[in-house]
Parts: structure tokens; sequence; C-alpha cells
């Protein structure tokens, strides 16, 4: 419950922060430059007197849209991929498996960064390079769930009775192999946004002056000895964010869980 009302409360903060925020996040006020938290700004300002708690519900906009749309897409292709491979198996399965072998020979993030040095930096090639980068891991889990219901009695009795292969794919297989992809879901935003600021803060996600966590972090880290804050504060809300969605993930997988719930 933490978890989800962290990730609610933070989402609906983000939305409001043009109407409840007392400066824009782009607003530079120079003689206000390193304040640490105050009444006039309760989370300090940046080397430039930008509002940090300004900055921080604004980029919370691109961290929770990049974790979330980057796990739809990769989601999308993985359980069309590992549908096809799980289902006829055979030749097509072999190639689908080999050709995911490829990608997961490199670490997500490492693929990640190098799918970001071809498409280049923005906040769209951002959900690109971690989005492809995930594909594998859902197709692998998608597969491995068909494999389990291929052989089913309502697939045969489908069969039986000449429906499409689409159509058994779509209305019987997919249906009842997805369940355990919802907790990956969950737990791919988590790791997702963790992307997304690791590619910020290494110059080839989201680029300054958009007020995502990751850059936020890399513009503060040559002032982290002297004024910690700027450092600490969106660290702390990135650890917070990915805490809270594994969170929520583990209670999605603890009530599908039929022997938990028993």
């Amino acid at each position: 419950m933490f978890g989800l009302f962290f990730v609610i409360a933070l989402l609906i903060l983000s939305l409001l922060s043009p109407y409840i925020c007392r400066y824009g996040y782009q607003e530079i006020v120079m003689k206000d430059r390193f304040s640490l938290p105050s009444w006039n700004h309760l989370l300090g300002c940046d080397e430039v007197g930008r509002d940090i708690l300004s900055r921080i519900l604004f980029g919370a906009k691109y961290t929770l849209s990049i974790g979330i749309l980057s796990v739809a897409l990769s989601c999308v292709a993985g359980v069309i991929l590992g549908s096809i491979s799980g289902y006829f198996g055979g030749v097509v399965d072999t190639l689908i498996m080999r050709f995911l072998d490829v990608f997961q020979a490199f670490p997500n993030i490492l693929l990640a960064i190098a799918i970001s040095a071809v498409l280049g930096t923005g906040f769209d090639k951002v959900i690109y390079a971690i989005g492809i980068s995930g594909i594998p891991n859902f197709a692998r889990m998608m597969r491995a769930n068909i494999l389990t219901v291929r052989n089913a009695e309502f697939v045969e009795a489908a069969t039986s009775i000449n429906c499409s292969t689409f159509r058994i794919i779509r209305n019987h297989v997919i249906p009842n192999a997805i369940s355990p992809l919802i907790v990956q879901v969950a737990m791919g935003i988590a790791s997702s946004a963790l992307a997304a600021s690791g590619l910020s803060f290494l110059g080839f996600g989201v680029q300054a002056p958009t007020p995502e966590w990751g850059a936020m972090l890399a513009s503060a880290r040559g002032y982290m000895r002297d004024y910690p804050h700027m450092v600490i504060i969106p660290g702390l809300f990135i650890m917070l964010t990915v805490l809270s969605f594994n969170l929520v993930g583990d209670s999605i997988r603890d009530a599908l869980d039929p022997k938990l719930r028993d």
C-alpha cells in the first residue's frame, strides 16, 4: 500500500505541478543559487537558482513516462514474438530465440547505451532504447507460458472447430498465459525508470535543461561535497520510485499466486 500510495501521489503531483508550484522549473533566480531547504524553497535551489521541488515534480512526468512507455513497447513486442515462438515451435522458435540471444548477450544498460548512441539523445530516443533492450525478457517469459498452454484442452477444442491460428492465439492462448507478465510489467517500470535516470546521468538520455531526475544528478555531482542536498533529493526520489514499483509488483505477484492466496 505504501508503494501504491507513493506512485499515485507522485503521479497526481506531477500532473498538477504547473498549478501548485510557486516557481517554474526553468525560472532562474541567481540570488537564491545553492539555497538550502527553507520556507521559500522547500527543497532548496540548484546552481543557477532554480527551485528543486518544482524541477522534481516536473521531472516526475519524464521519469514515469519513460518507464511506462518503454515497458509498454517491450511488453507488446515481447508478447508478439513470444506467442509466435511458443505456439509454432520448430524452426520459427529457433530463429526467434537465437535472434533474441544476440540481444541478451549484452547487459540491458549497455545495450540501451549502444542504441542511444545510434539514435541520439532525447525523450523519445530513450523510450526506444530502453524498450528495445527489454524485449527479450518479455518474449522469453511469454514463450515459456505459451508452452504450458498450447496443449491444453481448450486449445484443442478451438482447433477441432476450425478456429484460425490467429484467433486461437488471440482469444485462447495469450489471455491464459499473460498473467505472470503483469508482475513483470510492474517490475519492468521500476527497472526502466532507473535505466532512464542512468542514461540521462551518463549523457545519453534526456538532456538539460529538461528536469529529468538523472540529468539533475549529473548537473549536481560537481557540487556534491559543498551542497549535498542537490544530489540527495533527486537520488532519494529515484530510490523511492523504484522501491514503490517493486513493492507493487511483489504485491501483484502474491495476489496472483494461488499457493500464497490459499
